[in-house]
């Protein structure tokens, strides 16, 4: 049973989880699993209004960490002004590859994800897939962003959009 100054996270951080994003952890809780007694994180995700409970111990293995430190969310911006990289691939192939970039929780690799389907307005329209992966990134982005800037989603989109905008 491990001790509670070993936890990497507390009660009323900010976490991302792969999977899902930001959310807040709101306890740590110990539960009985099949016999045994299980340390947990009790994280909330407010714009999915789900709870998620991980393992403290598997928790890194899960891919759970904090919010990205400032070097990475500039890389991330730096990442959205680059020129756009789509590869020759059949659709279905890239799409299965920006999904798993999206549920990675790298928040470079989603800069990735949104930076290549981006389209400004004088850019042809978007396939539905393609403005759902999009819109999912660029989402996911937001509320990191929003998160480490203290700010709301709307704003840290609108700091997105501002990066995206140097880009074309």
């Amino acid at each position: 049973m491990s001790t509670k100054s070993e936890l990497d996270f507390k009660v009323g951080d900010s976490v991302v989880y792969p999977a899902h994003g930001v959310g807040a952890v709101v306890g740590v809780e110990t539960q009985e699993v099949a016999g045994l007694s299980l340390e947990v994180y009790v994280i909330t995700f407010e714009h999915e209004k789900m709870t998620l409970r991980v393992p403290t111990r598997k928790a890194r293995a899960a891919g759970l960490r904090s919010l990205a430190a400032g070097n990475i969310v500039t890389q991330a911006l730096t990442t959205l002004k680059g020129r756009a990289r789509i590869k020759r691939t059949m659709w279905s192939r890239r799409a299965q590859e920006y999904e798993a970039k999206i549920n990675s929780g790298d928040l470079i690799s989603i800069a990735e994800v949104v930076r290549d389907l981006h389209r400004s307005d004088s850019q042809p329209e978007q396939s539905y897939s393609e403005r759902q992966l999009y819109e999912s990134a660029l989402d996911r982005m937001a509320r990191e962003v929003a998160a480490i800037e203290r700010i709301d989603r709307e704003a840290a989109i609108g700091i997105l959009h501002k990066s995206l905008q140097k880009a074309a």
